[in-house]
């Protein structure tokens, strides 16, 4: 399974690939970073992100794009363009046919490190030992998406598993309801 991990960000929206299977050793792929200039209006910055995704989707095609899910901040515009730069990023997965997965913070940190109160340099260190690299990839966001990556590819089964379930359980038809007291 190959996955693109997106960490949203308007000035850093950290991107990677990674590629395997839940018991198995993963394989990095690729690491970067889609930069945006600060100083630009923020639709420019968003079509600029939309070009540098669409990039690594056309050069690593993926098979599933995963996702920070936002989440409250006391930093209403830091939360606002962390927000936009997610919705473009599943934008053009879904403009692909990908399937997008959301992950909270907590959730990639207790896949990667065991522990969802995990800092930046505990999770840095396991992407690093997880996917057997020389040095940890920088900036932060970078590695961040990452594990991302690597939390989709250990979580997917199981949760395959249950929205393949859900689905069975909307497919079946529900029983025929009669009216007491009516023939």
């Amino acid at each position: 399974m190959k996955v693109l991990g997106v960490d949203p960000g308007l000035t850093r929206c950290g991107v990677g690939v990674v590629d395997g299977v839940a018991g198995r050793p993963l394989t990095m792929v690729g690491v970067g970073v889609v930069r945006t200039p600060a100083d630009a209006d923020v639709a420019h910055r968003l079509v600029l992100i939309e070009r540098g995704l669409e990039e690594w989707l056309d050069t690593h095609r993926p098979e599933y794009v995963a996702v920070e899910r936002v989440f409250s901040q006391h930093n209403v515009r830091t939360v606002m363009g962390t927000a936009q730069a997610s919705a473009v990023a599943m934008l053009c997965a879904a403009r692909r046919g990908l399937p997008v997965a959301l992950h909270t913070p907590s959730e990639v940190k207790a896949a990667v490190t065991g522990s969802g109160r995990a800092d930046k340099a505990q999770v840095g260190a396991m992407v690093t030992r997880l996917l057997r690299l020389s040095a940890l990839p920088k900036p932060a966001d970078a590695a961040d998406a990452l594990a991302l990556a690597i939390c989709h590819i250990w979580r997917a089964p199981a949760v395959n598993r249950l929205q393949q379930a859900q689905a069975a359980a909307r497919r079946t038809p529900a029983p025929a309801r009669t009216l007491k007291g009516t023939r």
